[in-house]
């Protein structure tokens, strides 16, 4: 199935690429391979803050890593220009905003990881990362940076 469509189907619309908040840049291609600088979790534009354990539980810690799934699409996008071009979603490495005894990052991190697969199928199965960091820019929950492969 057409990326596009199955995007459509799924109601999602992929914004525009964000303007970076330091000295780098979205995404940088090398070879078949095209690497996404770390994205925040936005919530209506802003800053998706708190810390999991703390003031966020894992269902939103899972919404707010599936938002920034949909950012990284959009970047990916702009990066080829044709999301069919992608062959696989090589890994994911998900930074979760957590408490000192917060364990379920992996579960934070399926947000992003179930979505991709849902978008690209078998091409979106990919490794994963998920780590907890004692604090996040901008004090957001969640960053997620890809690496995805090119035909």
């Amino acid at each position: 199935m057409d990326i596009y469509d199955k995007l459509a189907q799924l109601g999602i619309t992929l914004p525009p690429v964000a303007v970076p908040a330091a000295a780098y840049v979205p995404f940088v291609c090398s070879g078949k391979l095209v690497f996404l600088s770390g994205h925040v979790a936005k919530k209506n534009g802003k800053p998706w803050t708190g810390q999991l354990g703390a003031t966020v539980g894992v269902d939103e810690g899972c919404q707010a890593a599936r938002a920034v799934a949909i950012d990284l699409l959009g970047t990916l996008h702009a990066a080829v220009g044709d999301l069919n071009k992608v062959t696989r979603i090589v890994k994911l490495m998900c930074l979760v905003n957590s408490s000192a005894d917060f364990t379920e990052q992996h579960l934070v991190a399926n947000g992003a990881s179930e979505l991709i697969g849902q978008v690209f199928g078998e091409r979106g199965a990919h490794a994963r990362s998920a780590f907890g960091a004692a604090q996040i820019p901008m004090g957001c929950c969640v960053e997620i940076e890809l690496i995805a492969e090119l035909g």
